[in-house]
């Protein structure tokens, strides 16, 4: 399967004074939207929310194409934009489109975005058991006929309307209350997933989530590297875990990640070091035999090759970006 880019959104036919009526109330519920997670997120960086695995998302400014990575999640930007890049595929999410990732995976992005008019988001982590549950449960429904042309992937962009955006309004809502928080979020939450599951694109996420197809058995090798990143990998052992052949194992790989393994464990040990120096404040010393270095002259030169910076330089330059700041009071 080779991924492509997301075609454009395509034009509804009909009425142009209603197609003008829908076009406005986007608009508003994405100001909407906006002015909330601005509140809730008043720094540049992250901001968590009551929920561990909700974040928001705020750059007060543009960003040219840099290397990043994302832990499976649905990450909806409400003002802004950016732009994911996996091998030859190019993803546009701003406040028309949301991001699924579907497994942790490095990738690269741009990001607009101006101090007087800052990208503002909200990032919300996939639980995999919800998400699997969710996804048995619906199981039978005839997703082609959503969209017949749908492809498995682990990562698309689709359009943020109707009842998930209504979705997504009364769950920034929630946030913005502690007991609205703690008693109503995990509800909604849930209801967003099934959103996902039940829109144009479910094929291609529960095909990620299908026991026994390839994709599920490369999510499972990626979560092995994603939570044993700082302990020694071999291709063999991952191959023969997610029951393929090494050469099976490396064409599906790099079919769904578009890299080899091996570079997507290096990767993933980089993208790791570098969060540890800037949310833990480690030395690149320690950041490197924390994520499984055992040269720290190889770990520089590998995080320079990828980040085209020293570790000290990228710190420097990532900080305000990459923090992450305590709930809003």
């Amino acid at each position: 399967m080779t991924i492509s880019s997301i075609p454009a959104i395509p034009e509804v036919a009909g009425d142009p004074a209603s197609n003008n009526s829908n076009s406005s109330n986007n608009s508003n519920a994405a100001t909407n939207m906006a002015a909330i997670v601005a509140r809730l997120a008043p720094e540049e960086g992250f901001t968590a929310s009551a929920l561990d695995y909700v974040h928001f998302m705020r750059s007060n400014h543009a960003f040219s194409r840099t290397p990043v990575m994302y832990e499976p999640c649905i990450c909806i930007i409400v003002q802004g934009r950016k732009r994911a890049y996996l091998g030859e595929a190019m993803f546009t999410y701003d406040a028309q489109q949301y991001l699924v990732v579907s497994a942790p995976m490095p990738f690269e992005a741009d990001t607009e975005a101006a101090p007087d008019h800052p990208l503002l988001g909200i990032h919300v982590g996939i639980q995999q058991t919800l998400a699997a549950e969710l996804a048995l449960a619906v199981e039978g429904e005839d997703f082609a006929a959503i969209n017949p042309a749908a492809q498995p992937g682990f990562m698309y962009s689709t359009s943020v309307e109707g009842s998930l955006a209504d979705a997504v309004m009364r769950l920034l809502m929630a946030l913005s209350s502690p007991l609205e928080a703690k008693i109503l979020a995990p509800s909604i939450v849930k209801e967003i997933y099934f959103r996902i599951l039940m829109g144009e694109q479910g094929t291609a996420m529960r095909a990620a989530l299908s026991q026994g197809s390839h994709f599920q058995k490369i999510t499972r090798a990626l979560r092995k590297i994603h939570e044993g990143f700082n302990q020694k990998l071999d291709v063999d052992t991952l191959a023969k875990e997610s029951g393929m052949s090494v050469p099976a194992f490396h064409h599906h790989f790099k079919q769904v990640t578009a890299t080899t393994p091996i570079q997507y464990i290096k990767a993933m040990r980089l993208h790791k070091a570098r969060l540890l120096m800037i949310r833990s404040g480690m030395s690149a010393y320690t950041a490197s035999t924390s994520v499984g270095y055992e040269s720290s002259s190889q770990f520089s030169r590998e995080f320079k090759r990828l980040f085209g910076r020293s570790p000290l330089e990228e710190v420097q330059q990532m900080r305000s970006v990459l923090r992450m700041q305590p709930a809003a009071a």
